[in-house]
């Protein structure tokens, strides 16, 4: 708002004038209630018209060339443009029998604002009678009202000017959020170009990226071209000054020079360039990456104010661009590691039990349903869970595997869950549990029968509820993780005899898969033996060697109570100590036990007798088929050739745990 006081200091010379003081009144009244430069003028001329003694007149400004009059009050009438022009040229009051024309002083800023861009050359333009128009205190009053008309409509352009950079910022910011939700070059490119020529209002804009290699300006969109994609000298056109430069360029046709354009570019798109604006774009480390370009403003030439804009645009459109390429090489890296992660995550063989878990794990991936995997320790039970998690959408999640028999009670929960900072002692700070680290992903439970019975409680709960809550802490945190299983336990038996819950049992039980030993899957020996040797040998860089036919035989016969962890072992010792081509017998070490007729009893080694032999064989014989057929009793008597109730009562013999008191 303009103080009485402010405004009538601006009457220069007439402070003491009582019309120059009531003609500022009238001005500071409209400019508060008019906001817009057509409503004050209809409201303020007619007045200040009438004040000056006239009854006729209007405000005239100078648009391409030619006068247009902003606002007139009465008939219109043919403008006298000489005296107008020869006002401005002189920056003075001129008068002629029927005309004075007073030029708007034009300010470079009010109070301490500055006014930018072009200002446009304006003159009051009054029908008057010879003797006003001479009159010097009428004269002294017309420019002391021009100079507060002046400043008046200077303040509205202002205000409109600040009012809509406001709102084109808001558009911008609007604008860059959403260039960040695009996955696509193309599709990011052309929403760019849309918001710059609706915000600037022009029929076109291109992104030039700049080709160093090549010296070239890679323009996209490029409507017309094959592709949509137009590729210009670096030093050509406007485009070419700016990126030379790194200074904003304006372009009007009609006012330039017209050899600053590239034509060529207009024959290519069958298109005519009337306008253009271009601003540098820069990456974050302020490298030059290429030029933003609009083309035609629709209402009338490109100004400062639009080049100001167009380089907000381009700020976040160059973070976008760069953005984008950064999440695509982050994307490319994390699925190139994924992928190689996915291929050491395979469970090689050929055996009809090993294929038929193979193709039950592939139904399973593309679940959530969870997985429990049975089978003796070294089986590849790990390896299993990867490779579910790997075959799964949640493959690009994290995996996290937690040894639930290396868990104590007192630290089960923190380890699982997370705790707060001093929940207890040594807590220092705040912990993130394997839940919350899994969330997206994988967890795999190893181990699980041997965890503790409150354990297996607070287990469950989060399994139902899908949310933990940190040791110390009081807020629940929702996690979104798939739960894989796995033990060498017979669960089933621990549940009879209380051990293990029968509801987490049923929670972690929805689909069971069960690894075969080692030593029943035949030749799937060698293919793990050939697989372990070309690993090592590729680690420590020598060539691969074969093994002999007797080396094949003892792998083939050997009993492996550590299954494939023992093999691993045992092949990994055989690449670093064995120098030789071909491995034999001897270089394999294995000793120990066998798995038929063939096997040798060396003569320092003393043999259990036989009837604890075969109660041992009978023992190991009955848990391998149970933990095969996933503790069901019945399919494991079905698969021994017994009824159920002989089955238990032949455990009962052996000393076994049994789950039923029924010979029956």
């Amino acid at each position: 708002m303009m103080r009485e006081s402010k405004v009538t200091n601006l009457v220069s010379g007439n402070d003491s004038d009582p019309t120059a003081v009531r003609i500022a009144l009238k001005i500071a009244k409209r400019l508060v209630q008019e906001s817009s430069k057509e409503g004050f003028l209809q409201q303020t001329l007619p007045d200040l018209l009438n004040t000056l003694g006239s009854q006729f007149g209007g405000l005239v400004s100078q648009r391409n060339g030619t006068w247009d009059c902003d606002y007139w009050v009465g008939p219109q009438q043919p403008l006298p443009v000489g005296l107008i022009g020869e006002a401005i040229d002189q920056s003075s009051i001129r008068t002629s029998s029927q005309w004075c024309v007073a030029p708007l002083p034009i300010h470079s800023r009010i109070g301490s604002i500055p006014i930018e861009g072009v200002r446009t050359a304006s003159a009051l333009v009054i029908e008057m009678t010879d003797s006003q128009g001479h009159d010097p205190h009428n004269e002294e009053l017309i420019q002391a009202t021009t100079s507060l008309l002046a400043g008046a409509l200077q303040r509205i352009h202002i205000q409109q000017q600040q009012g809509r950079r406001i709102e084109q910022l808001a558009a911008v910011l609007s604008a860059a959020a959403e260039w960040q939700q695009l996955d696509d070059d193309e599709a990011l490119l052309h929403k760019i170009a849309d918001t710059a020529t609706a915000i600037l209002k022009c029929e076109r804009a291109s992104i030039f990226l700049w080709d160093r290699r090549r010296r070239m300006l890679i323009g996209r969109p490029a409507l017309g071209i094959e592709g949509g994609v137009l590729e210009v000298d670096d030093d050509a056109g406007v485009v070419g000054e700016v990126l030379a430069t790194g200074e904003w360029k304006v372009w009007n046709g009609g006012s330039d020079d017209e050899s600053r354009v590239n034509r060529k570019v207009d024959e290519k798109l069958e298109f005519q360039t009337r306008s253009l604006v271009a601003v540098p774009m820069s990456s974050g480390r302020g490298d030059l990456i290429g030029v933003f370009e609009a083309i035609n403003a629709k209402d009338d030439d490109f100004e400062h104010e639009d080049a100001v804009v167009l380089a907000d645009l381009a700020k976040h459109a160059a973070v976008a661009i760069e953005s984008l390429r950064t999440r695509k090489r982050l994307t490319a890296d994390r699925d190139r590691l994924v992928d190689d992660a996915a291929a050491t995550a395979s469970l090689i063989g050929e055996h009809s039990s090993v294929e038929n878990v193979r193709k039950q794990a592939a139904k399973v991936a593309r679940t959530e349903l969870s997985v429990l995997v049975l089978g003796k320790n070294g089986t590849g039970k790990e390896v299993l869970a990867r490779m579910i998690h790997y075959q799964s959408d949640r493959r690009n999640g994290p995996f996290i595997a937690v040894n639930c028999a290396a868990l104590v009670e007192t630290l089960l929960e923190s380890e699982l869950f997370g705790h707060e900072k001093g929940a207890f002692t040594d807590a220092n700070q705040s912990r993130s549990g394997k839940f919350e680290l899994a969330s997206g992903g994988t967890l795999f439970l190893d181990e699980v029968g041997d965890m503790s019975p409150g354990g297996q409680a607070k287990l469950l709960r989060v399994l139902e509820d899908k949310v933990v809550v940190r040791v110390g802490g009081s807020k629940t945190i929702p996690v979104d993780v798939r739960v894989i299983a796995a033990t060498n336990q017979p669960l089933e038996s621990m549940i009879a005899e209380k051990r293990f819950r029968e509801d987490l049992f049923f929670r972690l039980n929805v689909v069971s898969l069960t690894l075969p030993p080692l030593a029943e899957r035949g030749n799937d020996v060698l293919l793990l033996a050939n697989h372990f040797t070309e690993q090592f040998c590729y680690q420590i860089g020598r060539q691969v060697p074969q093994y002999s036919e007797s080396a094949k035989d003892a792998l083939l016969t050997h009993a492996w109570p550590g299954n494939i962890r023992e093999l691993r072992n045992t092949i990994e010792r055989v690449c670093y100590l064995c120098s030789e081509d071909v491995v034999g017998v001897e270089d394999l070490m294995l000793g120990g036990t066998t798995t038929g007729s063939t096997a040798a009893v060396t003569g320092h080694i003393k043999s259990p007798a036989l009837t604890e032999a075969t109660k041992e064989f009978q023992v190991e014989h009955i848990q391998r088929a149970i933990a095969s057929c996933g503790g069901n009793m019945t399919d494991a008597a079905s698969r021994l050739g017994l009824h159920r109730s002989n089955l238990y009562r032949k455990m009962r013999q052996l000393g076994m745990a049994t789950s039923s008191s029924d010979d029956d």
